[in-house]
């Protein structure tokens, strides 16, 4: 039996010595070194162990299906000419869901691992098993290190009423032992919930420290690539809005997908952040129901009013938020500052820039609102970082401070820069097709998108503006 070691970890950052350290090297924070014991390699033999028998099933069972198996007659991996790799696309296990699909480039890829980090109680464990429910011919393996089993059986039924048989639940946070459930009940796809509540004896240390996060990855790393069964690890986030934990965990998995949104609010976006397998552009959204999460197949339908005619302060924009173009209602209201300052105030859009905007329209348009309060609001409780509502945030707040709606069957993109131009947008043709497809009349694009779209013929009426005055009279006259 291997003796005992026993060696320095940074708690900050990861990094390790033989020895005590002071300040760390790597993240220059003072006293932050703690001593652990290095036990046995138990941890990384489990996973060695589960992914050999699995994989042995595997190619015993599923040859043909796709997935190749270069290994050596003595157990390891062989070299091959980068020719001789096939190029063909590989294997994806259908999620049952259009909008997970999407994200992560149109399925779960063989052997990969994914992790799903968001806010608590953003819904990252009610997307996970009601997606795993829809399942119905995967064998699943759903380790949960927070919730009982009668908690997890009871949010089954609350999202689709009805259990799925091939499903299996297993409350346990040591992965030896997690790994011995998984040999005997061979998987095809592993869910761990969370990865901070995991533990592995070969650290001696508290679950969730950065140690423990770092090995327990590490393992399931292992058993994923050696077996073929792709692993979803669900992550806490730090209040900076980061995956918690050493950033070598992000550095370890495949995929890294954020669930993000306002609890307050019905709509939930899931981000691609890495991933190796498909875009990072992709963009799928959600509606949070009583009975779980829908995918929003159209979300400019619900992102729009359904009467806005006649009233002031309201402006479409076409916006694109990775590769997905929707339409975005944005509100804004000017009044006189009841009190000495005044206030600025922006939800779903950057503070920022709505002051920078604001300067604009003071500077270059002439529009006195040093004395007035503004708040903006993005409708649906979204989150837009895309510059090209900057044409309707300005718009909004001019039709409020004139009190003058808008006409019905307007939309507009554009980014506005520190001058009074209008700049140029990307993906303008698919911004003018969303605005098309929902019945405008009328788009208010950038001059300098019209070469990009010679040749092109719409049902929709186009208005180029080279700058914010022009756009202006379009709309007010």
């Amino acid at each position: 039996m291997a003796k005992d070691k026993t060696a320095y970890v940074c708690e900050n950052c990861g990094q390790e010595s033989a020895k005590w350290i002071g300040k760390c090297p790597s993240c220059n924070q003072w006293n932050t070194f703690r001593e652990i014991r290095i036990a046995s390699d138990s941890g990384q033999q489990s996973a060695r162990a589960a992914a050999r028998e699995i994989s042995v099933a595997r190619r015993a069972n599923v040859v043909g299906d796709g997935i190749a198996f270069s290994h050596h007659r003595n157990g390891g991996t062989i070299a091959q000419r980068l020719g001789d790799i096939s190029t063909a696309a590989e294997p994806r296990m259908d999620m049952n869901d259009s909008e997970l699909n999407r994200v992560l480039g149109g399925g779960m890829v063989p052997g990969s691992i994914v992790l799903l980090g968001g806010d608590p109680g953003i819904g990252k464990s009610t997307l996970t098993l009601q997606t795993i429910m829809r399942l119905k011919d995967t064998e699943v393996l759903y380790v949960s290190g927070e919730e009982s089993a009668h908690q997890l059986r009871m949010r089954a039924d609350r999202i689709e009423g009805a259990t799925n048989e091939k499903v299996m639940v297993l409350c346990e946070t040591s992965i030896e032992k997690i790994f011995e459930q998984i040999r005997s009940c061979a998987p095809e796809l592993v869910i761990i919930d969370s990865i901070q509540t995991m533990e592995t004896e070969t650290v001696d240390s508290a679950p969730g420290s950065i140690t423990q996060i770092r090995e327990c990855a590490s393992a399931l790393l292992r058993f994923a690539k050696g077996s073929g069964v792709p692993v979803i690890l669900i992550g806490h986030i730090t209040k900076e809005g980061a995956i918690a934990g050493p950033k070598i965990l992000e550095h370890i998995v495949d995929a890294v997908i954020q669930f993000e949104g306002d609890r307050q609010g019905i709509y939930r976006i899931l981000r691609s952040v890495k991933n190796r397998f498909g875009s990072t552009s992709e963009l799928g959204i959600y509606e949070m129901q009583q009975n779980g999460l829908r995918p929003v197949i159209n979300p400019s339908e619900l992102l729009l009013s359904d009467d806005i005619a006649g009233m002031s302060g309201i402006a479409i924009s076409a916006a694109v938020e990775g590769l997905r173009p929707f339409l975005v209602e944005t509100q804004a209201l000017v009044s006189s500052a009841a009190y000495g300052t005044p206030q600025r105030s922006a939800t779903g859009f950057d503070q920022r820039r709505l002051n920078m905007l604001l300067a604009v329209l003071e500077k270059r348009i002439g529009f006195k609102l040093m004395q007035k309060d503004v708040f903006l609001n993005i409708a649906g409780g979204m989150k837009v970082t895309d510059m090209a509502m900057d044409l309707s945030v300005i718009a909004a707040v001019i039709s409020s401070n004139l009190d003058m709606p808008i006409e019905d069957g307007w939309c507009m993109c554009g980014e506005v820069g520190l001058s009074g131009e209008v700049r140029p947008v990307s993906r303008i043709e698919q911004r003018i097709q969303e605005a098309e497809k929902l019945g405008f009349k009328d788009i208010i694009i950038p001059k300098r998108n019209i070469n990009a779209l010679k040749g092109k013929s719409f049902a929709i009426n186009l208005h180029p503006v080279r700058k914010v005055e022009e756009a202006i009279r379009e709309l007010f006259g």
